[in-house]
């Protein structure tokens, strides 16, 4: 079977790998679509981990399961997620599965025509696909579930003034959930394409280098530049909340305000990942039709193509979702 091998953003290879064969409770799945997520080209990121196989926003079709494996049948549609949390443990038993200690089995890389889900993840991390949702829809579920979780996080409510910092694929995505909070949503970003879509979906926006005036109830970074950090500490208002959704490269230095946020009660948190119940909600959102994701697939490419679809992702100019076809 043909894989993708992922050296750095300018050197991603196609390999041929042997098709694995699921043991007793694994199952083996045909990749239909998987999404190039952001952090996919965050090289300081990814590059410890390299040679490396890509890809976590997968969907596709069962054609082998184990002999032990009863709940799932050749044939069923599935969305699988990356990683999932024991529930066992105390940070699991908090709500906290995303830093789960004992989450070490992850799903193989899915730039590739066939992927073998571990034994670990085939209990809790397969996710059956409604009939009336495409594969291309299913990528969306794990992007949209750590969204969903930020803004559970930021405590968002009707008529909140909340502010998205970096109109890229999850600021885009930030901007819809809000909205169908219905809170009021400004987003910013140095792209004008971004900045105009994300004023079709009903948001305020403004060119990132332009200095805000006004003060929010909440700001979501969705961008690792430190002007990005930097016009969150003063956008928040009084006792705001500051979510880092994306963070700067771990060699820059952030500053925090806190003698000017110390008696102005600002929440700073992170968000890094999804919870089970993020992603049944995400599920929810697609397959109501709550949250459309149609709109934001600029490009759906074969796996022979991957590295055009990195570029388009890196550059940023003329793409918003792109989505490999193996």
């Amino acid at each position: 079977m043909k894989v993708t091998v992922w050296y750095n953003n300018n050197d991603i290879r196609i390999e041929e790998r042997e098709k694995p064969k699921p043991q007793a409770n694994e199952i083996l799945f045909k990749v239909h679509s998987c999404g190039i997520c952001g952090s996919d080209i965050v090289e300081w990121y990814r590059l410890p981990r390299a040679p490396l196989i890509p890809g976590h926003e997968a969907s596709g079709e069962i054609v082998e399961i184990g002999s032990s494996v009863d709940n799932y049948k050749k044939g069923d549609r599935i969305f699988v997620a990356p990683k999932i949390g024991c529930s066992n443990c105390k940070y699991c038993k908090k709500g906290h599965h995303s830093v789960c200690p004992n989450a070490k089995a992850r799903l193989p890389g899915a730039f590739s025509e066939f992927v073998l889900i571990p034994e670990e993840l085939v209990n809790n991390a397969v996710f059956l696909i409604p009939k009336d949702m495409s594969y291309d829809t299913a990528t969306f579920v794990e992007p949209l579930a750590c969204v969903v979780r930020a803004q559970k996080f930021a405590g968002i409510k009707e008529n909140d003034n909340v502010l998205i910092l970096g109109s890229g694929m999850s600021g885009l995505l930030h901007i819809k959930l809000a909205l169908n909070k219905k809170a009021i949503v400004t987003s910013t970003d140095i792209n004008e394409n971004r900045l105009k879509f994300a004023e079709k979906l009903g948001a305020r926006t403004f060119n990132a280098k332009e200095e805000l005036k006004e003060k929010f109830d909440v700001v979501i970074v969705c961008s690792g530049a430190m002007p990005a950090i930097e016009q969150a500490w003063k956008a928040v208002d009084l006792a705001g909340t500051i979510i880092l959704f994306t963070v700067p490269h771990p060699d820059k230095d952030v500053i925090v305000p806190v003698n000017d946020f110390w008696r102005k009660e600002v929440k700073i948190m992170a968000s890094y990942y999804c919870a089970p119940d993020d992603m049944k909600e995400a599920f929810e959102l697609l397959s109501s039709g709550k949250i459309k994701v149609d709109d934001m697939i600029t490009h759906r490419l074969p796996l022979k193509d991957i590295e055009k679809g990195f570029k388009l992702v890196t550059e940023g100019d003329e793409s918003l979702k792109v989505i490999i076809k193996p």
